[in-house]
């Protein structure tokens, strides 16, 4: 069963160790948790959203009931970073994610309201910027750092088989 990004985050903030919470990031890894994490860290992503509290209405169906989940909304953010869509105005923006975050669990919206004021870490106990790079093998800049153990090797001889 997939968790909703805000209980794979909440499981990190309850293990003790760096390694646990590393290990939890890993288990759970994910382009999406990825990108909603990057947006919070990384200082390169600008959110062309204003900072604060967002007024919106919060979905309080069940968990696992008629919300859309962030893993799938996360394919929507460029629209809410600075140069990600400039063909939207600020008012159609700010009205998008007033509607993202109604159809999102109450729990996943307050994990995007919270990555968007890069606060993920003070919501998420433990959820630094040392657990995230080592989780997702990123650099300072928050890219994935290549290294040597995924390429594969090249063989001899023409590509066609």
């Amino acid at each position: 069963m997939n968790l909703l990004i805000s209980e794979i985050l909440e499981k990190v903030s309850k293990v003790k160790t760096k390694q646990e919470k590393v290990n939890i990031l890993r288990e759970h890894d994910h382009q999406s948790l990825r990108m909603v994490i990057k947006s919070s860290f990384d200082s390169n992503i600008e959110w062309a959203l204003p900072q604060g509290d967002v007024p919106y209405t919060r979905n309080e169906a069940p968990e696992g009931t008629e919300h859309a989940s962030l893993s799938y909304e996360s394919r929507k953010l460029y629209h809410f970073i600075k140069g990600g869509d400039n063909l939207i105005t600020q008012n159609k923006r700010e009205t998008m994610f007033v509607q993202m975050l109604e159809g999102l669990h109450e729990s996943e919206a307050a994990v995007l309201v919270a990555a968007k004021d890069k606060k993920l870490h003070q919501v998420y106990k433990g959820l630094s910027a040392p657990v995230v790079k080592e989780a997702f093998h990123w650099n300072d800049e928050y890219m994935v750092v290549e290294d040597n153990h995924h390429v594969y090797p090249q063989t001899v001889g023409p590509a066609n088989g």
